[in-house]
């Protein structure tokens, strides 16, 4: 386990709202913000959740024989990868981002010198290095803790505890109605059956890690963010040592506000009024099938 390396996970499913978290962080001057989803998975995971969740979104598996160079290249880092190597494919190719792959693999490389070849190890060389070669990144001078996001990376939150003795996993959860109806502006969406499941399964290890793990795994709903973003992510920091910030507000990009969150997620405008639009949006056959299979979960989390 190691220890000195303080690290903030956001787990949510998709639409849910965890790209709106992590960029209402971003501007945070104790935090240093992931670029982008933090996907953190290797073509090693496989599990009983293979087949539901992409491999990219989970906590990784690397080979028991290898070289810090391999392990750098195992990480899928899928958003940020293609930003800067191919950044005329990337969706943030409009986002200016001084920062070479190269550079922050070498920088990897050096971080994990005389350091055993454990996975908590690799994970802190890996938020560490994008730290150090992000050379226009917005600076405090303050940055203690570290932030990442990958899509439904809670359902390994039991790994990311047990690799870090000060690390935290925060899931956030939304009503699937707004949230499906989001996924549906997807060039691919998901079919209802599939999404739902998904949704069900991320939510289960959300409420089941944090009873197993109080204090350090926590859930918000995305509908109690967004209606007051700075008292309540003021009062989820402070269980981690963290202070308040006025850029809680708003989200924003290495510091810079954004007007929209898009094209970080589907979700455009973080509001009350946009999420219940979307809601608005499913035919009542739609909100009716998912309230079918999520009834208890909708209680439990007072969505009923």
């Amino acid at each position: 386990m190691s220890a000195h390396f303080k690290l903030l996970m956001i787990s949510a499913m998709y639409e849910n709202g965890g790209n709106t978290t992590q960029r209402l962080l971003d501007g945070h001057p104790e935090l240093f913000s992931y670029p982008f989803e933090s996907q953190t998975g290797t073509k090693y995971v496989q599990d009983y959740l293979s087949s539901l969740y992409p491999f990219k979104y989970r906590w990784p598996v690397f080979t028991l024989h290898g070289t810090a160079a391999e392990d750098y290249e195992a990480i899928i880092d899928e958003e940020c990868k293609v930003r800067l190597k191919t950044p005329q494919s990337s969706k943030f190719r409009d986002f200016p981002l001084q920062l070479d792959d190269t550079e922050r693999k070498r920088l990897f490389i050096q971080h994990m010198q005389a350091k055993a070849r454990s996975r908590a190890n690799l994970m802190e060389a890996f938020f560490r290095a994008t730290s150090d070669a992000w050379h226009d990144s917005n600076r405090s001078g303050k940055e203690w803790a570290y932030v990442g996001y990958s899509p439904i990376v809670g359902v390994d939150a039991d790994k990311i505890i047990q690799d870090f003795e000060d690390a935290h996993v925060l899931n956030i959860v939304r009503h699937p109605w707004p949230a499906y109806a989001d996924t549906k502006k997807r060039a691919v969406p998901l079919s209802l059956a599939h999404y739902t499941t998904g949704w069900l399964v991320h939510q289960q290890h959300a409420l089941a890690f944090s009873g197993r793990y109080p204090g350090r795994v926590h859930v918000l709903r995305y509908e109690d963010l967004i209606a007051n973003p700075v008292a309540v992510l003021s009062l989820f920091l402070k269980k981690l040592g963290i202070g308040s910030s006025p850029t809680l507000a708003r989200p924003s990009w290495n510091g810079k506000a954004l007007e929209q969150v898009y094209p970080w997620g589907a979700i455009r405008t973080p509001t009350p009024e946009a999420n219940k639009a979307a809601a608005d949006e499913l035919s009542a056959a739609e909100k009716e099938e998912i309230r079918a299979h999520a009834g208890p979960w909708l209680k439990a989390f007072g969505y009923e």
